[in-house]
């Protein structure tokens, strides 16, 4: 109850009701801030979560299961160029976390060659740097024939 309506109605507030309001008033903000913090640890936000979750699985394919295109950009890769494009050995960020998770700068994006395309077209090479560190011997390399949409390891 108000204590204002008590002190309006009876002339003062009932004893004692000043000395719990203000334990009242200060136990307040303890208390919203104790439940505050009990629902933030008690489920993870949706992007702590994704951190936690893993890349999806992804398929293999041999290197003779390529295209003779990709074949082609597979070996200017390991011999370190020239590169056909001028947006050859970018850097691949990696955002949709279709690829394994590695520090930003891991993975390198190369271009395939599509016949008939008048641009870059859909298909890449991605390397990783492997632990190597050297894009040319990783052997750390993905084939995507979708514009990173999905992804197969290439097997040597």
């Amino acid at each position: 109850m108000c204590l204002a309506w008590w002190s309006s109605r009876a002339g003062r507030a009932p004893a004692g009701a000043w000395r719990r309001l203000r334990a009242a008033l200060a136990a307040a903000p303890l208390a919203a801030l104790a439940v505050a913090l009990l629902a933030v640890t008690a489920a993870p936000a949706p992007a702590a979560r994704e951190t936690r979750e893993r890349a999806p699985a992804i398929g293999e394919v041999r290197l003779s299961e390529l295209p003779r295109e990709a074949r082609e950009t597979l070996a200017l890769i390991k011999r370190g160029g020239p590169f056909p494009y001028r947006k050859d050995g970018s850097t691949f960020s990696n955002r949709e976390r279709r690829l394994p998770r590695q520090p930003e700068g891991y993975y390198t994006a190369y271009t395939v060659r599509t016949p008939g395309e008048r641009d870059r077209g859909a298909r890449r090479i991605i390397a990783g740097r492997g632990s190597t560190g050297d894009l040319r011997t990783s052997g750390e390399y993905y084939y995507t024939d979708d514009h990173y949409d999905s992804f197969r390891r290439i097997r040597e």
